[in-house]
């Protein structure tokens, strides 16, 4: 049961923080509620990153809380906004 409530506590923060993610960045994303759900995910483990790095706990990959899970998704967005803007661009 408490691997069931990991995934749904996981794909809510996802989400909260993919759609606080996608308010905040400039620009329009044409994304449906999957692909926000996935970008707070990642964002999430992103923040984790971030929040063991700067606590000196070493390189350590796990989902982080809101706030960190937030900054994290607005990480990887503007990410995929810059690789996606780049591959779009014909020369």
């Amino acid at each position: 049961m408490s691997t069931l409530w990991f995934i749904i506590s996981l794909i809510i923060i996802g989400l909260i923080a993919g759609f606080i993610a996608r308010a905040v960045v400039p620009g329009r994303q044409s994304m449906g509620i999957v692909a926000t759900i996935v970008l707070g995910i990642i964002g999430s483990f992103v923040g984790g990153l971030i929040g063991s790095l700067f606590t000196g706990g070493g390189f350590t990959l796990s989902p982080a809380g809101i706030i960190l899970s937030i900054i994290g998704a607005i990480i990887v967005l503007l990410i995929y906004i810059a690789v996606r803007g780049r591959s779009g661009r014909r020369a």
